[in-house]
């Protein structure tokens, strides 16, 4: 993840695009749940990961994550 986020600061065009895709996949009431932090749930990174890659095992490349998010600035736009 830390290759992720390092390609994410490197773009600063992308830095509200990130924030706005976080919101929207951390689930509603998120510091109720352990481990209290605003992470997506497991379910949907399993369901991204499979359909991105085939594989839940994969890890996200940062080409990829950057993709995404111009691909969701310009479905906001």
């Amino acid at each position: 993840m830390g290759r992720i986020a390092v390609a994410v600061i490197r773009h600063p065009s992308l830095w509200m695009v990130a924030l706005r895709q976080w919101v929207r996949v951390v689930p509603t009431g998120w510091w109720r749940r352990r481990p209290f932090l605003p992470l997506p749930s497991a379910a949907y990174l399993r369901f991204r990961l499979l359909t991105q890659y085939g594989d839940t095992e994969r890890a996200p490349e940062a080409d990829d994550v950057l993709h995404y998010l111009r691909w969701c600035r310009q479905q906001d736009g």
